[in-house]
């Protein structure tokens, strides 16, 4: 559905060294820049992108806004939260673990980056 995401960022190397970090726990490379700032990942199912903002004005985290990165594993969620934290990252809302409802049991782990946009690691626990 998606061909890329794109987020704000104030600091881009900031952001970059975040997302670096966090994207290597999933295998995903280091992301590259452009001229005019902008730094891109590249994925077999789309892109990740974060950028200045055009306006001019501060990049923030959207109110309720939340991106979800699908992990292989528990383990793999735990790694990325790690790296996020260690990155610049705030880790928010409870400890990653289990949450269950009514679609099933998820692993769950939440950071905001350095720019304080919401992100969400999940994996769907077997039935």
């Amino acid at each position: 559905m998606f061909s890329h995401i794109m987020v704000g960022a104030n600091d881009t190397t900031a952001s970059k060294a975040f997302y670096d970090a966090t994207f290597a726990t999933m295998g995903i490379k280091p992301g590259f820049a452009d001229d005019k700032g902008r730094v891109f990942w590249m994925t077999p199912t789309g892109i990740f992108a974060i950028t200045p903002p055009i306006d001019g004005q501060p990049a923030t985290g959207g109110n309720g806004l939340t991106i979800g990165f699908a992990m292989a594993s528990p383990e793999m969620a735990d790694a990325w939260h790690a790296a996020g934290v260690a990155s610049g990252g705030t880790a928010i809302e409870d400890p990653p673990g289990v949450r269950s409802g009514p679609t099933g049991s998820l692993y769950l782990a939440y950071l905001r980056d350095p720019a304080g946009n919401k992100l969400c690691a999940l994996y769907r626990m077997p039935a």
